[in-house]
Parts: structure tokens; C-alpha cells; sequence
């Protein structure tokens, strides 16, 4: 039997950054490990400010084939020349998005912790759907997406799962054989050298 193949990365932003210093910070990070997506998940809704981010770290992520997607705001996707959306109202807005974006653009949700969000979400049309948080936090309401979430997905659907959310490198390994991508962020974002936290935490993938 084949190995199944190991989980590619899915790289998710900071809430905030610094234009000054976060493209570079990214492109380290990109040029030191092989990255699938790039999610722009500012908190802004300021108009101004995503094209500003989105126009600087479109540039490094057109600059090494990496795909963009923006959270939530479909309508910015063609406009900012982005590769598609990340919904974080499982189900709700995909039909929408697909709509308004076409076939071709890269459509994903956030279903949290349940696995029917995200097999209504891959019915009405999404390209992948992400569970978490994967690990303990102090966000939220405490509820957790459990290893059995992904293992059952693995098994019974075949479209794309991220596992995100206060990942370390524990659950790196437990998940590797039952999820198709890591969404890695702050657990990076938040250290002095993000490429080295990166390392460390998908040592485990070998």
C-alpha cells in the first residue's frame, strides 16, 4: 500500500501587520518551506487597509506560485486579483461565493467542530473545509476539533480538510495521517523567527 502523502502547509496571517515588515517576514518563511495557500485573515474592515495588505503580500506570494485567498470578503477577491475566499460561516455564504467568483476560484470554510457544517459547506460547493481549533485555547467557548473529526473525515469524504488552531508539535504528528493541511499562523507569527517556529513545529512530518 502507498504512504499516503504527507499534509501540505496552509499559511494564515496575523490579525494585524505591519506593512513595513511583514512581506519580508513572509517571504522567508515561504522561501525556507513549500507552502500550498496563503490566507489574508486581517480583522480590519477598513477598505483601505486590506487592499494594502493584500496588494503586499500578493506581490510575494505571486513572486513564488503561492495561492492567496482573503477571509470573508468575496467581494475584494477579483478586485485585489486574489485567487479566492475563506468563509467563516460554514455552510451560509459558499453558494454565494461560488456564484459571484466563478468555478475557478478557491473557495474554503470554517466549520469549527462540526462535521455536519462541513459536509453541508462541501455540498453546496467549497474546495476544502477547515476544523478547529485543533488544540487547547482560551479563545472561543473551549470546544475543541477532536482527532476523531479528522479521521472520519479522512475516511468517508474526499474533500480537502485543514487542521487549524493552536496546532503544536504533538498534534502535528497525531493529525498528519488524517488531515490534508496544517493551518499554521499565529503559532509562527508570534515568535522572533517564524521560519525556525515553523521548523519546530512540523518536525514531526520529518
Amino acid at each position: 500500500m502507498a504512504e499516503p502523502e504527507q499534509p501540505q502547509i496552509y499559511l494564515i496571517t496575523p490579525p494585524e501587520i505591519e506593512l513595513s515588515r511583514f512581506p519580508q517576514a513572509l517571504a522567508r518563511v515561504l522561501d525556507a518551506q513549500e507552502v500550498a495557500c496563503v490566507r489574508l485573515a486581517l480583522s480590519s474592515h477598513d477598505e483601505e487597509t486590506l487592499c494594502r495588505a493584500a496588494d503586499a503580500v500578493r506581490e510575494v506570494t505571486i513572486a513564488r506560485d503561492v495561492a492567496l485567498v482573503i477571509e470573508k470578503h468575496i467581494l475584494l477577491v477579483e478586485r485585489l486579483g486574489l485567487d479566492g475566499v475563506h468563509l467563516t460561516d460554514a455552510a451560509r455564504s459558499v453558494r454565494k461565493a461560488r456564484k459571484e467568483l466563478g468555478a475557478d476560484a478557491i473557495v474554503g470554510s470554517f466549520c469549527g467542530t462540526s462535521r455536519h457544517d462541513g459536509m453541508s459547506a462541501g455540498e453546496a460547493g467549497c474546495d476544502y473545509i477547515s476544523f478547529g481549533p485543533v488544540g487547547d485555547t482560551p479563545l472561543g467557548d473551549g470546544t475543541v476539533a477532536e482527532h476523531e473529526i479528522f479521521e472520519w473525515w479522512s475516511q468517508m469524504i474526499e474533500l480537502p480538510v485543514v487542521a487549524e488552531g493552536a496546532l503544536d508539535a504533538d498534534l502535528v504528528a497525531q493529525l498528519a495521517p488524517v488531515t490534508d493541511f496544517f493551518g499554521v499562523g499565529d503559532e509562527i507569527w508570534m515568535s522572533d523567527d517564524p521560519v525556525a517556529a515553523l521548523k519546530t513545529l512540523l518536525a514531526p512530518l520529518g
